[in-house]
């Protein structure tokens, strides 16, 4: 929903304030969230990784939002940079290590000059780097989940904003994400609880 469309969502319950007030919070807490979400995941990376780079339109222009996964469909790491280059590869592997605490085994990549050498200094020449074409990396999918959010908000004007939302949708559908593994079969009924579960424990960690 947009900013205008939460302000109205809570009027309906009782509760008055505008649009810049929801702007406001999100500006003032979700890279908070997003810090406190991302400190659970430590250390929980599978050992192979998916990563890839997909566009995000921010004020009229394209940047890039760089994912990883793992081999179980579990987000590795996140990052929203405005190009598309050496430093920008580098600094995604460097944050994903740090989540990880360890370098994985395997990087599965598409043809993207930067990512060989970017994985070499930052994770180590032992790991290996694997080039598939888009079709066969399983990230590719789970691209849209991000695209589909930001349409229906008309784009972002700022990068900032655009690094915020970023970095909060995915640690917030990791958290609630309701299967460990990626072929894990999870009932409807079971969906629910374990939804309603993360939900109240998101409440506390807010």
């Amino acid at each position: 929903m947009s900013f205008r469309d939460i302000a109205e969502f809570f009027l309906l319950r009782g509760f008055e304030f505008t649009h810049e007030t929801v702007r406001d919070w999100e500006e003032r807490f979700a890279s908070i969230f997003a810090q406190q979400l991302r400190a659970k995941r430590k250390g929980k990376v599978g050992k192979i990784w998916f990563v890839d780079e997909t566009y995000i339109r921010v004020k009229a222009r394209w940047c890039y939002l760089y994912r990883g996964i793992d081999e179980d469909g579990n987000l590795v790491d996140v990052q929203l940079s405005e190009k598309r280059d050496m430093a920008a590869a580098k600094t995604f592997f460097a944050e994903a290590h740090e989540v990880a605490q360890q370098p994985p085994q395997r990087v599965v990549t598409y043809s993207l000059a930067s990512y060989p050498r970017a994985i070499d200094e930052e994770l180590g020449m032992n790991v290996e780097h694997e080039v598939r074409g888009c079709l066969g990396n399983s990230i590719e999918p789970s691209h849209r989940e991000v695209k589909q959010r930001y349409y229906s908000m008309l784009g972002f004007g700022a990068i900032e904003s655009a690094k915020r939302f970023c970095q909060v949708f995915d640690e917030v559908k990791q958290f609630l994400r309701p299967r460990a593994r990626m072929t894990e079969l999870v009932s409807l009924s079971r969906q629910r609880e374990g939804f309603i579960e993360r939900v109240h424990e998101l409440q506390r960690l807010f």
